[in-house]
């Protein structure tokens, strides 16, 4: 996956989870509907976190600038 799709994706999981917090704070959402978006955006920011873990490292293992193998 590129680093273009993974901000897409990461854009639209942020995007998911103002939604889900926007829900909540009306307070026009029965209770049982409030925990299930409780638990929907505690997945929403697992699967971010988990991106932006792999971005992370995959950044990690890429050479600084400037430190690139002489020829």
């Amino acid at each position: 996956m590129s680093t273009d799709d993974t901000a897409a994706q990461l854009d639209a999981l942020v995007a998911r989870l103002e939604r889900a917090a926007e829900q909540l704070r009306s307070g026009d959402v029965s209770p049982d509907a409030a925990a299930t978006l409780v638990e929907d955006a505690a997945a929403l920011a697992s699967q971010a976190s988990a991106e932006l873990d792999r971005l992370s490292r995959a950044a990690a293992a890429e050479p600084m600038p400037g430190q690139d193998a002489l020829l």
